[in-house]
């Protein structure tokens, strides 16, 4: 009979018995990044280990050790920061990627993990123009402006129709600049079957309700809410599962019947995607994600006196921390559920047989994951600070003080946890 999840409480936890641990990195920008970067240090402070690279060379480096992640989920920004690792590039290498190198974090960041790549191999710098490559399908006459090539428009209406009908850019930017910086400067091999490891990139499908899985899996696979897509390179995905809407336009990857399929961010579906990790095989997920509303603080004031910026970012945060909360609190009702019902057949002393053959149907239907347990590091929502820092700065002195963010808000939970 397949066994309960537990959902953490921030107690004195003994987690030495898990072995197959998962990192789950959600989106947010270059903050996210950051703030990614920093949770790993932490991390890897406690014990934790990152194996990446090709199948040699993680058969080669790495045993059965339990505090090692092996499994690797990302979204948008945290897709990135999860394609470095399971290629195999030390943090340190991470960091410089960031140019972090010389902006005070090598105190942080000294302990090395002897089992990635040496620290000579660096990866090249992550600057602007690696993230912001110009849509130059937006400038073309016939999309900025199309009244003046039509001769009959094909809606109608109101203000809102005006725009759809007069303005179709579909984003002022794209990801093929981004494609281009994995596939030549990160991967050895772009290819997910290629890696030692297991790496899963989730996306948003535009023309279409559901969230879609990059992996290595050997064929597509879909549902209705979900599908696991075999055809693209990482790069790709990468490319895919970053492309913020309406910043960036969607990204298009040819399917295994040549068809283009478009995508955008991963985050647009679903926040977190922890069951991705659970899915395959994880016993212990760990899931780290930046985007924390403000609450009130004396020294800033209200956000009202911020202007549109703060406010935006304020509903949009709010609205992302509200379907987090539902994703935990799910867990957390369906293993209520579970204990209620169990506890209920033993009282009234339903034979063992029929209460197991109960238990595992309502386990089946409640789609219910076997002995995961799940761990979730966030910025506090006192830290003002972390709320007002740019998503997209590669200001060195700003990202350095996000990754010490990251670092402390995952000491801070881990602490109060045992591996080993």
């Amino acid at each position: 009979m397949k066994s309960r999840s537990k959902i953490i409480s921030m107690g004195q936890q003994n987690y030495s018995h898990k072995q197959k641990p998962s990192l789950v990195l959600s989106g947010g920008g270059i903050k996210a990044a950051a703030f990614h970067i920093g949770v790993c240090l932490a991390l890897r402070e406690k014990g934790f280990r990152f194996a990446g690279g090709s199948k040699v060379h993680v058969q080669d480096q790495y045993s059965e050790d339990a505090l090692t992640f092996k499994n690797y989920v990302g979204s948008s920004a945290g897709s990135v920061i999860c394609t470095f690792l399971a290629a195999g590039y030390s943090i340190e290498s991470i960091v410089e990627a960031f140019a972090l190198g010389a902006a005070g974090l090598t105190d942080v960041s000294r302990r090395r993990n002897k089992n990635q790549r040496e620290p000579n191999i660096k990866l090249k710098p992550l600057n602007y123009k690696d993230i912001f490559g110009l849509n130059i399908d937006a400038s073309l006459a016939t999309r900025l402006m199309p009244n003046f090539f039509k001769k009959k428009p094909l809606i109608s209406g109101g203000f809102e129709v005006l725009l759809k009908q007069g303005f179709k850019v579909n984003g002022l930017f794209n990801m093929k600049n981004l494609e281009r910086y994995m596939r030549e400067n990160v991967l050895d091999d772009n290819h997910f079957k290629s890696l030692g490891v297991n790496l899963n990139i989730v996306a948003t499908q535009l023309n279409h309700s559901r969230k879609v899985v990059f992996g290595p899996f050997d064929q597509t696979t879909k549902t209705k809410d979900i599908k696991y897509a075999s055809y693209a390179t990482i790069s790709e995905a990468v490319a895919a599962s970053a492309s913020l809407p309406p910043a960036f336009a969607p990204y298009g990857i040819k399917n295994e019947k040549n068809k283009t399929i478009f995508f955008f961010d991963g985050e647009i579906r679903d926040t977190l995607s922890t069951h991705v990790a659970s899915d395959a095989g994880s016993d212990l997920v760990i899931s780290s994600y930046s985007i924390q509303p403000y609450h009130f603080n004396k020294e800033i004031g209200s956000l009202h006196e911020y202007g549109i910026p703060a406010i935006f970012n304020q509903a949009l945060y709010q609205l992302v921390q509200q379907k987090i909360d539902k994703h935990i609190d799910h867990q957390k009702r369906i293993n209520s559920l579970i204990n209620t019902v169990n506890g209920y057949l033993k009282e009234i002393q339903l034979p063992q047989d029929q209460r197991e053959k109960l238990m595992d149907i309502l386990i089946e239907r409640t789609q219910h994951q076997k002995d995961v347990d799940y761990i979730y590091i966030h910025p506090s929502p006192q830290d003002y600070k972390m709320f007002f820092y740019d998503h997209f700065s590669l200001n060195p002195v700003v990202l350095e003080q996000i990754v010490r963010t990251g670092f402390k808000a995952a000491m801070t939970t881990l602490r109060k946890i045992k591996f080993q």
